[in-house]
């Protein structure tokens, strides 16, 4: 009979693993990194936003969303303005290049996750949550400040730069 732990920690491997394969696939596809195509799909959607306003919607520090724009920004994906009523605020917007790089991008492991666990039913939720909460304190890891989003390393940096 296979050690419970065992098959705890080849769950755990997958997840790793798969989480892994996705930054792969995202860099292969659009060079870009899972937090960044966030970064890149909030700004699309709310359209002439503040860095502010991003960092609230993906749940990511305003210093982390500052120095994701600014990578984006070198990269001719997004621009940066003055807003025309408040001169001081500044706004985010999305280049036609960086449409293209979310064109390119594949359908994520993130959104896939948020797809399907979105159709469990409430009390499903709750116990997926519950557990990975659980494992996450196993770990030691209820300490480790984190977004929502499923990506290898910093948050900031491209997949395999150490």
């Amino acid at each position: 009979m296979e050690d419970r732990s065992d098959t705890a920690l080849v769950a755990l491997r997958r997840i790793l693993r798969a989480t892994e394969f996705n930054a792969r696939a995202l860099a292969r596809a659009a060079g870009l990194t899972p937090s960044q195509i966030i970064i890149l799909r909030t700004i699309k959607s709310m359209e002439n936003v503040s860095p502010g306003t991003i960092a609230k919607e993906a749940s990511i520090t305003q210093a982390t969303v500052t120095a994701l724009i600014d990578k984006l920004e070198r990269r001719g994906f997004v621009k940066r303005t003055k807003d025309s009523v408040d001169r001081r605020r500044v706004i985010v917007s999305i280049t036609a290049e960086g449409e293209g790089a979310l064109v390119l991008a594949p359908d994520g492991l993130q959104e896939r996750f948020r797809k399907r666990f979105d159709k469990l039913e409430p009390w499903e939720q709750s116990m997926v949550i519950a557990s990975l909460e659980r494992v996450a304190t196993l770990l030691g890891a209820e300490e480790i400040d984190a977004a929502p989003v499923l990506d290898l390393g910093e948050i900031d940096e491209p997949f395999g730069v150490q």
